[in-house]
């Protein structure tokens, strides 16, 4: 059994340059749909053609291809941070939150690979 429970969605992000070019490639190239632009966190996703699966954008000055973070989305961040935590899981700093948008914590797997938990915060999912 385990610890926490994610929901039946997964983003997989990526660090791009330009987010609206990236939608734009994405959709152009493999017919994935651009669900949002948030400008304000620097943030984009496309829905994939696989149910559950999107590609999030996250803007970098300087990107770091290669470097994909899939993102588990989950209803209560932060009773499952505490589960993590107490299972010594290690996390990359404090939970974020973007008011009205969503909040997120990134931990590491035993190897060091970077993953993310997500609560949708906007009261649509």
């Amino acid at each position: 059994m385990s610890l926490i429970s994610p929901k039946e969605t997964i983003t997989i992000a990526l660090s791009v340059a330009d987010r609206h070019a990236s939608a734009r490639w994405y959709r152009d190239m493999l017919g994935f749909e651009t669900l949002y632009h948030a400008d304000e966190a620097g943030w984009s996703e496309v829905q994939t053609n696989t149910v559950g699966v999107t590609l999030g954008f996250g803007e970098q000055a300087r990107p770091a291809p290669g470097n994909c973070v899939p993102v588990f989305g989950i209803a209560d961040l932060d009773e499952a941070r505490r589960k993590l935590e107490q299972a010594k899981v290690v996390f990359d700093g404090a939970t974020e939150v973007i008011e009205g948008m969503v909040k997120t914590a990134t931990f590491f797997d035993p190897d060091g690979n970077a993953l993310m938990l997500a609560e949708d915060l906007t009261g649509s999912a």
